[in-house]
């Protein structure tokens, strides 16, 4: 009951402090997708301009997967290394450079060359992020805290089609990708200013940094890499991550252009399909980890609470495979919309399991290691997309496989992680 009206066992407020360090987060991945999002939706413009097919933008986005992999594993140990703020802040610094140059290539070698340096960089998000609320919050908020912080990648996903078709029509396509990557020096700037550890953080009353550590004690020795990769844990996440994330990269990549093939929906009117389709990926992502955290509260074990709350997401998603055969456009949205909704509310769980699973000073390490499964799956599909669509023209199989996967994502973990509880081996 203390909880539920902001108040310790004490009576005292806990406060609400650690909601700012959420807000943060969420701008962070609302800008890390405003920056990779740009490409799809200017794809229909950019292959008419630069002249690409459907394979060469299949290796284009390919680029990006491979960049993405290569960097989770890397970024995510140096950020369990050298800790949340500064991994944080070169990341995004990054990516925003990055994500300009885009606006200097003119060839598909240009245009995959900034994509590699995008993904490269751009990996360093998810891991700081659940680093971050590994370290903010105490286990029965972090599904929720999670499920708020990944709803940016649907918020980006929203500003971006609202921007950058004005920006491109009035001022070109080049100035799209300059204005989106320019936004990330203001978050760097707040950033700097406003984080710390919650131990070391001035503007922290003594009440909520009681609540966050109200968890267990964890080890405080470090795992080494290799050490990690022996934990079937850490391969029940990497499975899920490999079999899921790739359906994600399909929706990012292929909505504008399967809504312009199949419905003619040029640039000028992408807008309102899109905002609605990731508008309602914004309610699956809140939504699926308040529902996890729901389950917990209501006396589900953390296991259970978790694992309920994502197989219902997996069975959300099955309506997907009928999207290719929609007579109407609007009724193809509303397919695209319940699939990405359940796909964060399923990514908000997943994403989870990991705090549960393994101790904070790991959680970078483990989160980068099944972002790269998810990155391969990523570079997978990308190119097995681009050649499909460019000998058969047809969306059905990969709607298909996108409605099929997370069923099979899920007895995969649940059979690797039957119990939802922390690593106990000794380390």
């Amino acid at each position: 009951m203390s909880e539920k009206i902001g108040k310790n066992e004490m009576g005292e407020k806990i406060g609400y402090f650690r909601w700012s360090i959420v807000a943060l987060v969420f701008f962070a991945t609302t800008i890390n997708y405003i920056d990779r999002q740009v490409l799809g939706i200017l794809a229909p413009v950019l292959q008419k301009e630069i002249g690409w097919n459907e394979i060469d933008y299949g290796y284009i986005v390919t680029a990006f997967q491979a960049a993405y992999a290569i960097g989770l594993v890397v970024v995510g140990r140096l950020i369990d290394k050298f800790g949340t703020k500064l991994g944080y802040g070169l990341a995004i610094l990054g990516w925003s450079i990055a994500a300009m140059f885009h606006a200097a290539a003119r060839s598909v070698v240009g245009f995959a060359t900034a994509r590699f340096a995008l993904g490269l960089s751009e990996a360093g998000n998810f891991p700081a992020a659940i680093k971050t609320v590994a370290e903010w919050f105490p286990k029965k908020e972090r599904a929720f805290a999670t499920g708020i912080f990944n709803s940016g990648s649907n918020i980006g996903a929203i500003v971006a089609p609202l921007v950058v078709p004005w920006i491109t029509i009035t001022y070109g396509w080049q100035e799209a990708f300059i204005a989106t990557g320019a936004l990330g020096f203001i978050w760097i700037f707040f950033w700097w200013i406003l984080y710390e550890k919650p131990e070391q953080h001035k503007r922290l009353k003594k009440p909520e940094l009681d609540y966050i550590l109200s968890d267990p004690s964890e080890t405080s020795v470090k795992i080494p890499w290799l050490q990690l990769i022996k934990y079937k844990q850490t391969w029940a996440f990497a499975i899920a991550k490999f079999l899921t994330d790739p359906i994600w990269w399909f929706y990012l990549y292929w909505i504008p252009k399967f809504l312009f093939n199949n419905y003619g929906i040029t640039l000028d009117k992408i807008g309102p399909p899109l905002i609605i389709i990731y508008v309602m990926a914004d309610v699956g992502s809140i939504g699926g980890g308040w529902l996890s955290s729901f389950f917990i509260k209501r006396g589900f074990t953390v296991n259970k609470g978790r694992k309920a709350a994502m197989l219902i997401m997996a069975i959300c998603v099955i309506p997907i495979v009928f999207a290719s055969q929609a007579s109407e456009m609007w009724i193809a949205v509303a397919l695209l919309s319940i699939a990405t909704a359940a796909h964060q509310g399923w990514s908000a769980n997943l994403f989870t399991t990991v705090s549960d699973l393994f101790p904070k000073k790991a959680v970078a390490s483990v989160v980068g290691f099944g972002g790269m499964a998810g990155a391969i799956g990523g570079m997978l599909i990308a190119t097995f997309a681009g050649f499909i669509l460019q000998l058969t023209g047809s969306y059905v199989w990969l709607f298909i496989i996108s409605g099929s996967v997370y069923l099979l994502a899920f007895f995969i973990f649940n059979l690797l992680a039957p119990q939802l509880e922390p690593i106990k081996e000794k380390i």
